[in-house]
């Protein structure tokens, strides 16, 4: 989008709108309270901030996403990519030819040796489709049906920190807009009282070592700062700065809105500039807030079946089962976008245990949430995606024993599924060696994930540009990616 059309369009908006005398500002606390609820099917077109022009570029088979990210990069070996052969190398050198030089970590750069360590877990294959998973997901085997499996997922980064950030932006670099902030300026909002694009960073479990996260993993770059991920808390109230102060009542907040609205309208006319608009709709999106969050949170109408679904932990704030139910109800709300940040996989050593414990708190939770969403009928329209920043090697890292070892960082493979909008279900795309170290056939890079993300959501990826720094900025980089056809519905 050119950014001189960006406020031009803007301009014609205000005039309109000052034309008709309905300035922002002006809502009635009224219409507020008995409006409030916009269907999840309601159009684009009004919601708090619109689609770009053409947009969707072809029709969408998924309307909205969630993004649920391991962060710290969870075993692939351990948990989709059964290797049996694996287990007659055990605490054998990793043949040369299998590594072929390889960069490594300087965490493992010094070891005298690097023995393989196969999986200790079971596996079976699951459903119709026979997807093999292991018996650390119980209940993600019940959803096998409706998810496509992708083995053969790669990627550039080997550190978690630019692995992270190349996987929400598709850069290494920080500043880059992240993938729910492109989502929310190209495709805008369906919700009038609550963020187009909201992300949760849930507890973990507490014996697990927790990668930092950082704000601009939902940040919106470049983008106008309007396209901001909103992060909602687990303690505390939900988003800081939306409650009143203590003396302050509703009709008392309206009134400075109102005057603020006013002078910040001065501003813009004067100035012209887009981050005015910004903090216009902020202040009245926080306003509406104060409505929309706390009825979002209360789970009072939820029924026991569906509660029992998520798992013991769902009325827990703050975890991720409770993040999980709550990412169905953002979206039966008409929320575009909605990201867990799941934290606690790197595991470098005491790996069994470790991911044990991850996987109690993720799995039950992630299945119902696919349940959740078919049987209200919304996963036909929303796409969801569920995987780490990069995998985990083969060869030990640390003592190494049938019971216990540790694997290192490894970008050349690692899986990922997705159901939903859009793509196959029931398929297994793509494959590894028979030490899930190369992959043999159909790799995927991860900016062609996110190619494919958009194509679902009726996106072509490189129509979708935006200038900065004298390019063509797009998520999936300067280079071509194209939406992975083998997983496509």
């Amino acid at each position: 989008m050119n950014p001189a059309l960006e406020y031009h369009q803007l301009q014609t908006r205000r005039q309109f709108f000052e034309g008709a005398g309905l300035k922002v500002g002006g809502v009635a606390l009224a219409q507020l309270l008995g409006q409030r609820a916009l269907s999840a099917k309601s159009s684009s077109t009004g919601g708090v901030h619109p689609s770009l022009p053409g947009f969707p570029h072809f029709a969408p088979k998924a309307k909205n996403l969630i993004y649920l990210h391991m962060n710290g990069a969870p075993a692939q070996m351990d948990l989709f990519d059964y290797k049996p052969e694996m287990d007659r190398f055990f605490d054998q050198e990793l043949p040369a030819s299998v590594r072929n030089n390889q960069r490594i970590t300087t965490m493992t750069s010094g070891q005298a040796r690097f023995p393989v360590a196969p999986s200790k877990f079971a596996f079976e294959r699951c459903g119709q489709s026979g997807i093999l998973m292991s018996e650390l997901v119980p209940h993600m085997k019940g959803i096998a049906d409706d998810v496509t499996m992708i083995k053969s997922v790669h990627t550039d980064a080997i550190n978690h920190d630019p692995a992270c950030t190349f996987v929400m932006t598709g850069s290494e670099v920080p500043g880059k807009p992240s993938l729910g902030s492109w989502l929310s300026y190209g495709l805008g909002s369906e919700s009038q009282d609550l963020p187009a694009f909201v992300v949760f960073t849930p507890t973990f479990p507490k014996d697990s070592q927790a990668q930092a996260l950082f704000t601009r993993m939902w940040s919106s770059g470049f983008l106008p700062s309007k396209y901001d991920g909103v992060a909602l808390r687990g303690t505390g109230d939900p988003v800081l700065f939306v409650k009143n102060p203590p003396g302050v009542n509703p009709g008392d907040r309206r009134a400075m809105l109102d005057a603020l609205g006013k002078l910040n309208r001065k501003t813009f006319d004067r100035f012209g500039d887009p981050e005015t608009q910004t903090r216009i709709s902020q202040y009245e999106m926080a306003f509406r807030m104060q409505s929309s969050v706390p009825e979002l949170t209360d789970l009072g109408s939820e029924s026991k079946a569906t509660l029992e679904m998520y798992g013991p932990n769902v009325q827990k704030p703050g975890t991720y089962a409770h993040s999980a139910i709550l990412t169905r109800r953002l979206i039966e709300r008409g929320v575009r976008t909605v990201q867990i940040l799941h934290r606690g996989w790197d595991q470098h050593g005491n790996l069994p245990k470790l991911i044990k414990g991850q996987c109690m708190d993720v799995d039950q939770p992630t299945a119902a949430l696919v349940k959740d969403l078919k049987q209200r009928g919304l996963l036909e329209d929303t796409l969801v995606v569920f995987g780490g920043e990069f995998g985990r090697t083969v060869y030990c890292q640390g003592k190494l024993s049938r019971e216990n070892y540790g694997r290192d960082h490894h970008p050349r493979n690692f899986c990922m599924w997705m159901a939903g909008g859009g793509v196959k279900a029931g398929t297994t795309y793509g494959e590894t060696d028979d030490f899930s170290y190369n992959i043999t056939e159909n790799p995927v890079h991860l900016n062609e994930i996110n190619a494919t993300i958009f194509h679902c959501l009726g996106i072509d990826n490189h129509r979708f540009t935006f200038p900065h720094q004298g390019l063509q900025q797009r998520l999936t980089g300067v280079e071509d990616a194209y939406p992975v056809q083998g997983i496509l519905a």
